[in-house]
């Protein structure tokens, strides 16, 4: 009584899909592939070691933002410092 059967699950996948569209949950996949993919390309860079066996730095990987000056260059951040009230 507590579990719902495969036909259940069968008339949920059936409404969401006449909801939703096919084409609206194909790009949510793919949506959601890429950031899932994303996140697997950030934890992997981040594991790497900072420095290489020659001792330079290695290169940003794509899309990455470095702080050099082409960063500094973006006029869109807007730097602030915070004060403590006393």
């Amino acid at each position: 009584m507590g579990s719902l059967s495969i036909w259940h699950w069968l008339i949920v996948l059936l409404v969401v899909v006449m909801v939703f569209g096919t084409k609206k949950l194909r790009s949510l996949g793919s949506d959601l592939g890429g950031a899932v993919r994303g996140f697997k390309d950030g934890v992997k860079d981040a594991s790497a070691p900072a420095a290489g066996a020659d001792g330079a730095a290695p290169a940003p990987a794509a899309g990455q933002v470095t702080n050099t000056a082409s960063a500094a260059a973006d006029k869109t951040t807007i730097d602030v410092e915070a004060k403590q009230k006393s």
